[in-house]
């Protein structure tokens, strides 16, 4: 079981921990011909640069916040919404064939995602075709700078929803069964056997999956945005990752950028260890023991 296990590891360390040299940029001017070795270290200065206020960080910063809020109250709780329908129906066939239609979309990549989304509302899309044809005024959404995020929201419920749905799905099928009969004959209907039964067994996962959700909150979806930003402008669309591409790569502050990268992931980790320890609070394990 060792030996099978190698070749993952090798590739979790030539590409998760390795990489984590990099960080060391974060404490240079860097300069790509120089290389890390050459290039002048310069300390904290690139951390200076970013507490200073600057406001295309802040913007970056607030947005990817909101974002992040947004998506957690709504998108996080879908999956769990989807899994109770699902499991509340009797026809196994029909569950079936709608977990088989709502697991696709996990599989397109978001270039094709976003396409299918402008090709629907778009300029020239469906609905707007149509509303022309029909004598009514058409409709800016894909560039409606107010109605970005929650188009970014619907396509981030389109895409991942039904996927995440197994999990819960998975959780849901080990409940034991005598429960929800000892709980009908003591009276419960089906909404106090959901709240004092389902809800209950899927509690260990839904904080998990909290947990990781944190660690990953500062991050919004880099290429479903940068596939879009050209058409609401960076104002309303920068984030933390988006920032780093335009002003690393694009921008060749490389020092900057790799600070930014570094103090998200600092902060990411931090929410990570405190949801754990209150998870353990609550009697639940998280994400790791002790």
């Amino acid at each position: 079981m060792l030996l099978l296990a190698i070749p993952g590891m090798l590739i979790i360390l030539a590409f998760q921990y390795y990489p984590l040299w990099g960080n060391v940029i974060a404490f240079q001017d860097y300069q790509p011909y120089l290389g890390v070795e050459q290039s002048l270290w310069v300390g904290f200065e690139n951390f200076k640069i970013i507490a200073s206020g600057d406001p295309a960080f802040l913007n970056a910063v607030q947005n990817t916040l909101i974002l992040t809020a947004i998506q957690t109250v709504i998108v996080f709780p879908a999956p769990i919404v989807v899994a109770l329908v699902l499991h509340s129906l009797l026809s196994n066939r029909l569950r079936q064939l709608v977990q088989s239609i709502i697991y696709v979309p996990h599989f397109m990549s978001w270039v094709i995602v976003v396409a299918v989304f402008q090709q629907v509302l778009g300029g020239t899309g469906m609905i707007n075709n149509w509303l022309r044809m029909n004598g009514f005024e058409a409709i800016n959404i894909i560039g409606n700078v107010e109605a970005f995020r929650a188009l970014l929201t619907s396509q981030v419920m389109w895409k991942d929803t039904g996927w995440a749905t197994i999990l819960f799905l998975a959780v849901l099928s080990q409940i034991d069964r005598s429960l929800y009969e000892a709980s009908a004959v003591d009276g419960a209907g089906r909404w106090r056997q959901t709240w004092h039964v389902t809800l209950p067994g899927l509690k260990p996962i839904i904080i998990l999956l909290l947990i990781l959700k944190l660690g990953d909150s500062l991050t919004v979806g880099f290429e479903q945005i940068i596939l879009q930003q050209s058409a609401v402008g960076v104002d309303a669309s920068e984030v933390l990752d988006t920032y780093v591409y335009n002003n690393g790569i694009i921008g060749g502050n490389w020092g900057v950028s790799a600070a930014v990268g570094l103090v998200k992931s600092v902060v990411a980790l931090t929410l990570v260890l405190l949801a754990n320890k209150i998870a353990h609070k609550f009697g639940e394990e998280g994400v790791y023991k002790g």
